[in-house]
Formats: structure tokens, sequence, C-alpha cells
């Protein structure tokens, strides 16, 4: 897929109607944008925000509140959704919100459908965020979890040798990132499930150019989000960070060869699809088995959008179906 346009054509002619309709009542509604907020209010505005075009509550038999040590004794708080109160294969899920704003309760709704759709149990994850906690602290909540859930799972009905890690937006880079730290500690990983990650260290593909303003996620807000987070320039050449392009700290790039399988579910009109396609070529490169869905004319945040766009339906459906043949559930 390229990205090479014409400066002349609207990229906006690239909506569907109904993304259209999406991206112009946000507009009417001359909301704050975040980056002029200060990291509290942008808290509060997304998750306020959050919930306004999700798909119903889906309800699911069980739901429960626990928590999850963190390397320096921080107790995580952490949310079990399933099915059955049998044992079951897992996903770690990890939300979006450029390392800044979103919870668990933000993506509520996104875990009750993936459990409900797959079979499956969801631990969702709320890992400490910027501006308090800087990069790495995401990155190792997030590895933490996955290696808990790995030994004391069964003790929760949660089949620790059938486990994946997925998540959205800085979600999808945070289990990108784990799940080549799985590969790394031979820690096996059925699948990591990337909806539109962030994979690049800086916003210069051509996708960051063509939809930077007026397509939900915008330039000021990524470099908002970024800006909070990293620590120095060179965190944002740290694989942790960036695993497209990112290098380890012997200054080489990272071998993606025995990875997870990987499903990457991305948005046609997002700042971040092209770096999307670019590392699932790389992984597809080094061996490893990629599913990549195109999601046609739609935005970034679109799988929180069921309600007013049909592809988030489809979305969850496809991530479902691979979460299911991974797990190897009929």
């Amino acid at each position: 897929m390229s990205h090479h346009f014409d400066p002349h054509a609207n990229p906006r002619n690239l909506l569907t109607p109904a993304t259209l309709k999406v991206v112009d009542s946000i507009a009417r509604a001359g909301h704050v944008p975040m980056h002029a907020m200060n990291a509290t209010q942008a808290k509060a505005a997304y998750a306020a925000a959050a919930n306004v075009l999700e798909l119903p509550i889906q309800k699911v038999l069980r739901v429960e509140d626990f928590t999850i040590p963190a390397r320096d004794g921080t107790l995580l708080p952490a949310r079990h959704y399933a099915t059955t109160l049998g044992t079951l294969p897992v996903l770690l899920y990890l939300h979006g919100g450029g390392f800044t704003v979103g919870s668990i309760a933000t993506h509520d709704g996104l875990c009750r459908r993936l459990a409900h759709l797959a079979g499956c149990a969801v631990v969702s994850l709320d890992y400490r965020l910027a501006p308090e906690y800087q990069f790495p602290t995401a990155h190792e909540d997030c590895w933490d979890a996955l290696q808990w859930i790995a030994r004391h799972g069964p003790e929760r009905g949660l089949d620790a040798s059938r486990l994946a890690v997925g998540g959205d937006s800085a979600g999808g880079t945070l289990s990108a990132a784990c799940a080549i730290e799985a590969r790394d500690h031979q820690l096996p990983l059925a699948l990591q499930l990337l909806f539109y990650p962030g994979c690049a260290g800086h916003q210069d593909t051509a996708s960051h150019r063509k939809f930077a303003k007026g397509f939900v996620l915008e330039e000021p807000s990524i470099s908002y989000f970024f800006g909070h987070y990293v620590r120095t320039p060179a965190d944002r050449d740290d694989w942790r960070f960036a695993p497209l392009d990112g290098k380890r700290p012997d200054g080489f790039e990272v071998d993606l060869g025995g990875v997870a399988p990987s499903w990457v579910g991305l948005a046609e009109c997002d700042p971040l699809v092209d770096e999307g396609v670019l590392y699932a070529d790389r992984l597809r490169m080094a061996g490893v088995a990629v599913d990549l869905e195109i999601y046609r004319g739609v935005v970034h945040e679109f799988i929180k959008m069921g309600r007013a766009l049909p592809e988030a339906h489809t979305a969850h459906q496809d991530a479902a179906r691979a979460l299911r043949a991974a797990f190897q559930l009929t």
C-alpha cells in the first residue's frame, strides 16, 4: 500500500460517508484540543469522550478487578473478563492513549466485546501513565504483567500456555515491544494483536503529513503525547518506544525473527498507517506470520466508534477470529 499522494487532492475524499460525519461532528463540537490542555485535563477529557460512539455494553459472565505487581512493588490495577468460569486462554490487553491518557474504563467496552467474540479471557491493564511516569515505565509495567500472567495465570483460571498480547495505538506499541521481550526471554506467545500501533520513533512518513489535521489523531496531539512520555530525544530511538526503527543499546536494529505471529489492523486515514504497514512488512521479512487488515475510509480510534462505523464491528470480528485461531478455539 502506498501513500504517494497528489498534494492538491483532498484526503478527506478517502473517508467513508459515516466517518466524514464523525469527523465533522467532532470539528463542530469545538472542544479544546488535547494538546492545549494540561495532562490532568487531557485524561479527564479523553475519559469523558471515550465511550460516546461505543457499541452498547456487552454482558460477559465474569468481570473481576484485581492487581498485578510491577517490578518496583507497585500494584497495577487489572480487570479480568471471561465468558465462562472455566480455564481459558488469555489476551493481555494494553489500552491506547499516547502513554498519557486512557484506562481500563475507557477500553472496557472493547475488552468485553473481544472476550465475548473470541471466547477467550481478556486481562486489561492500567499501566502507569505519563507525565508522572515516563519512558520506559509503561513498557516495563506491561512486560511485568505479561510475565506475571505466564507464571500466575492458572491461579485465576487463565491458561498461560495459550497467551497473547494486544492493544491499540500506544497499546499496540507496548504489545509489539512485549512480543519482542517475550521472544528474547523464551516466553511463548500465541499472537500479538495490533490495532493501528505506533511503531516509529519519528513522525516522518507520508501518512503523518497527509493526515496531520482533521482525522481525529492530529499531529500536535502526537507531539504532545510523546513530549510527556519521552525523557530525552534519545528515547525516541529506543526499540521499546519504536519497534520499527528503534535501536538496541548496541546500536543495532531489533531482529524480529521468532516473535509471535501478528494480526495487524490499520485505519486507512490515520497518521500511523504507513508505519503500521512498514512494521508488518518487517515482520514478514523476518519470517513472522502476519495477517494485515487495512480498513478503508476510517480514522484512528475507529474500533471504539462502533455505534457510528460498521468497520469497527468488522475489525472486532476479524481480531476475534485471529485470537480464536491462535488459541485453537473452535
